[in-house]
C-alpha cells in the first residue's frame, strides 16, 4: 500500500487542473532547461529518457491560429478549426513522435515473446485522444507518403513501422539531417520490402543452408564442439544481402570479425570454404599452413575468398580470432584502415568493416566501447562499421538482464556514438533483409556506425555438450516447442503459393547431397589470383632474424632530412623550448654537438620516408613524446595550428601518419596490430605512455602479438615502444614488465630489445623495415637516457654503423687482467660505468646486451672469448630478481659459459611490486645493485 501512496504523491501535480501550468513550464523547459526548477528538469528529462526530440507546442498552436485569421477558406479545409482541434493535431504530432522514440519498446521482435507491458504514454488517451477521434483526419507529416489520414490509420501505420518485427532506435541522434533520412526510409511507402518470388525462394535457400550445415555436422560428428548458429540462422541471409548490396554500391573488400558462435556456418555458406576441408578438420586430418606450428581449433580460424556481386568481385576476409570474443574488433578496424590507406582515393567506401557480436559480449566487454569510441577519430576512423549482434538473449548461462547488464538493451553502448540501432526479429527473415539493406545504405551515405540487433535464441547450450535447460528451464521449454526459422518461412512461402512442400524438402535434400560430395555450397567463389595482396607476405616466410641488413645512410641524406625537418611554414612560431631543441638539432647535423635520442629517432623515420616507405606512429603522446624528446608534431604558438615536418620532406616520399591517440591501450594496440598484419612494408609503431600501461592490452599481447604466427600463420612487424627504467618514480612508472615479454618468447616469435644509444634506436627502427624479416619488435625505450650525458652518438655511428645486439667493453681495458665480467641491459649500464671509472677497477669488464631475444649467441660467445682469465660472470639488472631478464635469460648464460666460470646475480631482491615508492629508498637500492655487480656485495669494498 505504501508504494501506491507514493505513486499518488509523486504524480499529484500532474492532475488535469494543473495542465496549463505544467504545459507552460514544459514549453519553457524546451526553450531553456535551466529556466525551471531542478526537480522539474529531472522530471521532464525522465519523460523522454534524456533524449532531445520534443518540439514546443505553442508555435504550432500560434501558426494554426494565424492561419485561421488570415485565410477563412483554409479554416473550412481543416474541418471547423477551433482551439481544441489545434490541440488535437498537436497531440497527434506528439503521438507520432513518441512512436518514433519509443515504438521499439513494444515491437513484436522477440521470437520468444515479450513479458514487459507497453508504456502508458503509447496509449492515445495519454495525449487526450479518444475513440471519437479515431476517424478524424489529421496531418501525418507525410507518413507513408500521405499528408492526412484518420487517426485510426495513423496508429495502424505507426504500429506497422515501429512496433512490428523491427524496433528502430534513432531519435537519440543529434544530427537532424540523419534523423530525417531515417524517418523518410522507415516511413516511406517504399519501406515495405516487397520481395519478389525469386528473392523469397533464394531467402529460403539460404535458411536451408544455414540449418543444413548444422544438422549435417551434428549427425556426422556427434558430440564435437562447433558452437552452432541454430536459432540464429537469419545471420546467413543477412551477410549474403550485406555483401551483395555493398558490392552493388562499389565496395571491393569486406573484413569480417566474429567470435566462434556460427563461425563454421559462415565459413561454409558465405565465404565458400570447402565442406570437405572442414570435415577433414573435424576428423583431425589436415596440414598446417606455412608459418603455423601449433595451429588452432577450427572455430577460431580465418579465411578469405572472392565473391561475385552486381558491382563486381568483392574480396571477403574473415579474421582469425581467439576465444576472447570481442577482442577482434579493433584488430579488424586496423586491418580495414590499412586496406583503405592502400586503396587511397575513396578507400573508406571501397573497404568496409563488419563486426559480428554476441549480445552478452557486446554489453559486457570494455573493448567494444573502446572500439566504438575510436570510430570517428582522425587516427582510427574507417568510415563506419556495420555491427551485427547475434542476440541469443543469453551469455553462457546468464539470461536475466538484471545480471547481464544495467541497460534496457545489450546494444545501448552504441548510443554513445549516436549509432542507429535496429532490433529485428530473427524469425522474420524478410524484415531482416530490409534492415540489412537499410544498414548498408546508412553506412555508405553517412560513413558512420550502424547496429543490427538480430533478436533470436540459442537452440542448444553454450556448446553442443551443454544442457541449457538445467539453468534456463522456461526459456528452453519455449525454444524446444518452437519451429526453426527455416520451417516457419517455408510454411509461409507454401501458404503464399511460392513453393510447394516438395520443393522445400527438395532444397534441403539438394544441400545435403552437396555436403556429402564435399562441394562448395556458397555462392560461386571466384579465382583469387586477381587479389595481388595475398602474396605480399611470401618473401618474409621462414626467414632468420640475423639476415644481414644495411641500415646506415649517407651524410648528405642525413643532412638533407634534418634540413627539411627544420623548415617551417611562414609565420609559424615555435615555443622557446622547442625552438631550442630544433636549434640543437641543426648543430647535431653539422657535427657541432653529440647526437641525442630525439634527433636519431626522427632521422630514422625521415630516412625511411625518403626511401618511399610508410610510417605510422600512434600512442597517447607521440607527437611530442611523453618525455618531451620527439617533437615530431610542432605547434604554432600564435594560432595553435600544427605542422608535421616528416610529412614535408619531399614530394615523392612515403606516407607519414603520426597521431596522438585516445586514452586507450587495448583498443589502440589492437588497431595497430591489425594494421601491421595487413601492410608488411609500413613501419607501424605503438608507444605506451609508460611501459607498464601496456598491461591494459595484455590480451592482445598474449593472443595475437606473441602467438598469432604459430596459431594462424599471421606475420606481423608491429613495433611496441615501452618506456622502461628505474628512476624513483614508483611502482607504476618504472617497469615495462620486461619479464612478461621474455616469458612469451619461443620459436623466434618476436624480438625484445633494450637499446641504450641514439645510434642503436636509429639502426633498430630501420632494420625492422629494411630487413626481409617480419616479427613483432618490443623495445624497452628510455626515459632519463633521452638526455643522459653519456647516452649519445656521433654522425659516424649513423653513416657507417649498424644495430649491435651486444655492445662490448668500451673503455681501454687489458683483457688479460679481467676476472669479473658484468653483463647488463639498459640504463644501469651507465651507472656501472661511472662507478667503475671513479673506482678505477682494472679487473672488471662491462658489456650490455641490446637484444635479449632472439638471444645473440654468437655475439655473446665472442665477447666472453675476449677475456682468457675470466673467473666470474655477473648478470646485473635494476628490476627485482623475480622480474626483469634474469629468470628468462639466465639459462643462455649458464649453458654457454665454461663450468669454471661462476655465474651470479646482482640486482634487487624478489618483490611483489616492481619498485619502491620512496625516492630515498630507491637511491639506496640502486647504489646497492651497482656495488653488488662490481664488488660482489652491496656494501662495496
Amino acid at each position: 500500500m505504501s508504494t501506491l501512496l507514493k505513486l499518488f504523491q509523486d504524480s499529484s501535480s500532474l492532475y488535469g487542473s494543473n495542465a496549463n501550468f505544467i504545459e507552460d513550464m514544459y514549453e519553457r523547459f524546451l526553450e531553456d532547461p535551466d529556466s525551471v526548477e531542478p526537480s522539474w528538469q529531472q522530471h521532464f528529462k525522465t519523460l523522454h529518457h534524456n533524449t532531445d526530440f520534443e518540439t514546443p507546442h505553442s508555435p504550432i498552436v500560434e501558426r494554426f491560429a494565424k492561419l485561421a485569421i488570415k485565410s477563412p477558406n483554409r479554416l473550412a479545409q481543416i474541418q471547423g478549426f477551433t482551439e481544441e482541434s489545434v490541440k488535437k493535431q498537436s497531440a497527434v504530432a506528439r503521438l507520432i513522435n513518441h512512436y518514433r522514440v519509443r515504438g521499439h519498446q513494444i515491437a513484436n521482435n522477440n521470437p520468444l515473446g515479450k513479458t514487459a507491458p507497453p508504456p502508458l504514454d503509447m496509449d492515445p488517451s495519454y495525449y487526450g485522444l479518444s475513440e471519437p477521434d479515431m476517424d478524424t483526419l489529421f496531418d501525418t507529416g507525410a507518413l507513408y507518403g500521405v499528408d492526412r489520414l484518420p487517426l485510426r490509420d495513423i496508429i495502424a501505420n505507426l504500429k506497422a513501422i515501429y512496433c512490428g518485427s523491427i524496433g528502430s532506435e534513432y531519435m537519440h541522434i543529434d544530427d537532424t539531417h540523419i534523423r530525417r533520412w531515417l524517418i523518410n526510409r522507415l516511413e516511406s511507402p517504399k519501406s515495405n520490402i516487397g520481395l519478389d518470388a525469386d528473392k523469397k525462394r533464394w531467402l529460403l535457400k539460404l535458411l536451408t543452408a544455414a540449418e543444413g550445415i548444422e544438422s549435417h555436422l551434428q549427425n556426422k560428428f556427434v558430440g564435437q564442439k562447433r558452437f552452432s548458429l541454430e536459432g540464429g540462422e537469419s545471420l546467413i541471409p543477412t551477410l549474403d544481402e550485406l555483401i551483395q548490396r555493398s558490392g552493388e554500391k562499389g565496395v571491393k573488400e569486406i573484413v569480417i570479425g566474429m567470435a566462434h558462435r556460427g563461425r563454421l556456418n559462415v565459413l561454409v555458406n558465405i565465404l565458400g570454404k570447402s565442406p570437405a576441408s572442414l570435415f577433414e578438420e573435424f576428423a583431425g586430418n589436415y596440414t598446417l599452413a606455412p608459418g603455423m606450428r601449433s595451429g588452432d581449433v577450427k572455430y577460431h580460424m580465418g579465411f578469405s575468398s572472392n565473391i561475385e556481386t552486381p558491382g563486381g568481385a568483392v574480396h571477403l576476409a574473415l579474421a582469425f580470432n581467439p576465444s576472447h570474443l570481442e577482442i577482434i574488433n579493433p584488430v579488424v578496424e586496423g586491418s580495414v584502415k590499412a586496406r583503405q590507406d592502400r586503396a587511397e582515393k575513396d578507400g573508406q567506401n571501397t573497404v568496409i568493416p563488419v563486426l559480428i557480436h554476441g549480445d552478452a559480449a557486446f554489453a559486457g566487454q570494455g573493448i567494444v566501447m573502446e572500439t566504438l569510441n575510436m570510430s570517428q577519430t582522425r587516427a582510427f576512423s574507417t568510415g563506419g562499421t556495420i555491427h551485427l549482434v547475434i542476440n541469443n538473449q543469453i551469455g553462457f548461462t546468464t539470461s536475466n538482464p538484471q545480471d547481464a547488464r544495467s541497460t534496457p538493451y545489450c546494444t545501448d553502448v552504441a548510443r554513445m556514438i549516436q549509432a542507429p540501432v535496429f532490433h529485428v526479429n530473427g524469425d522474420d527473415p524478410e524484415a531482416v533483409l530490409f534492415v540489412t539493406q537499410l544498414a548498408v545504405d546508412f553506412r555508405m551515405a553517412f560513413n558512420k556506425d550502424v547496429v543490427i540487433d538480430l533478436i533470436c535464441y540459442r537452440r542448444l547450450g553454450h556448446n553442443e555438450a551443454d544442457e541449457p535447460a538445467a539453468t534456463q528451464p522456461l526459456m528452453y521449454k519455449k525454444i524446444r516447442k518452437r519451429k526453426t526459422t527455416r520451417k516457419l518461412y517455408a510454411e509461409q512461402l507454401i501458404g503464399e503459393g511460392i513453393v510447394t512442400s516438395a520443393q522445400a524438402q527438395g532444397m534441403a535434400q539438394d544441400y545435403q547431397d552437396l555436403l556429402e560430395a564435399g562441394e562448395i555450397v556458397s555462392r560461386p567463389v571466384l579465382d583469387t589470383s586477381s587479389y595481388s595482396y595475398s602474396t605480399q607476405w611470401a618473401q618474409f616466410i621462414n626467414k632468420q632474424w640475423d639476415i644481414p641488413c644495411h641500415t646506415a645512410i649517407s651524410l648528405d641524406r642525413l643532412r638533407f632530412c634534418n634540413d627539411r625537418m627544420q623548415r617551417l611554414p611562414a609565420g609559424f612560431e615555435l615555443h622557446p623550448r622547442v625552438a631550442k631543441v630544433m636549434e640543437n638539432r641543426r648543430k647535431m647535423a653539422a657535427g657541432a654537438m653529440p647526437l641525442d635520442w630525439g634527433f636519431a629517432e626522427n632521422l630514422a623515420y625521415a630516412s625511411l620516408l625518403m626511401e618511399k616507405h610508410n610510417i605510422r606512429l600512434t600512442g597517447q603522446d607521440v607527437g611530442r613524446g611523453t618525455f618531451v624528446h620527439r617533437h615530431a608534431v610542432l605547434h604554432n604558438q600564435i594560432n595553435n595550428k600544427t605542422h608535421t615536418p616528416l610529412k614535408h620532406l619531399d614530394k615523392d616520399q612515403g606516407r607519414a601518419q603520426i597521431f596522438d591517440s585516445l586514452l586507450s591501450e587495448a583498443g589502440v594496440l589492437g588497431f595497430e596490430y591489425g594494421y601491421s598484419t595487413t601492410t608488411p612494408n609500413t613501419l607501424v609503431i605503438w608507444e605506451a605512455q609508460f611501459g607498464d600501461f601496456a598491461n591494459g592490452a595484455q590480451v592482445l599481447i598474449d593472443q595475437f602479438i606473441s602467438s598469432g604466427e604459430t596459431k594462424w600463420g599471421r606475420l606481423c612487424g608491429l613495433v611496441m615502444l615501452l618506456p622502461h627504467g628505474f628512476e624513483g618514480q614508483g611502482p607504476e612508472h618504472s617497469s615495462a614488465r620486461l619479464e612478461r615479454y621474455l616469458q612469451l618468447c619461443a620459436e623466434h616469435n618476436m624480438q625484445v630489445c633494450y637499446p641504450t644509444t641514439p645510434a642503436q634506436i636509429f639502426h633498430l627502427l630501420r632494420r625492422q623495415l629494411l630487413r626481409p624479416f617480419r616479427k613483432p619488435l618490443v623495445i624497452m625505450s628510455p626515459k632519463s637516457l633521452l638526455r643522459h650525458k653519456l647516452a649519445v652518438s656521433t654522425l659516424e655511428d649513423l653513416t657507417s654503423g649498424q644495430f649491435q645486439t651486444i655492445i662490448g667493453e668500451q673503455d681501454a681495458v687489458n683483457p688479460k687482467k679481467i676476472t669479473r665480467f658484468v653483463l647488463c641491459a639498459g640504463k644501469v649500464y651507465y651507472e656501472l660505468l661511472e662507478t667503475r671509472r671513479e673506482a678505477d677497477l682494472k679487473h672488471v669488464a662491462i658489456a650490455r646486451i641490446e637484444q635479449l631475444y632472439p638471444f645473440p649467441l654468437d655475439a655473446f660467445k665472442a665477447e666472453i672469448a675476449r677475456y682468457p682469465h675470466l673467473q666470474e660472470f655477473v648478470w646485473c639488472q635494476e628490476e627485482p630478481k623475480n622480474q626483469g631478464a634474469w629468470y628468462n635469460s639466465s639459462h643462455h648464460f649458464i649453458d654457454n659459459l665454461p663450468p669454471s666460470i661462476k655465474v651470479t646475480y646482482a640486482g634487487r631482491e624478489p618483490s611483489a611490486s616492481p619498485a619502491v615508492g620512496n625516492f630515498r629508498v630507491h637511491i639506496e637500492q640502486q647504489k646497492a645493485v651497482v656495488q653488488a655487480a662490481l664488488y660482489g656485495k652491496s656494501s662495496g669494498k
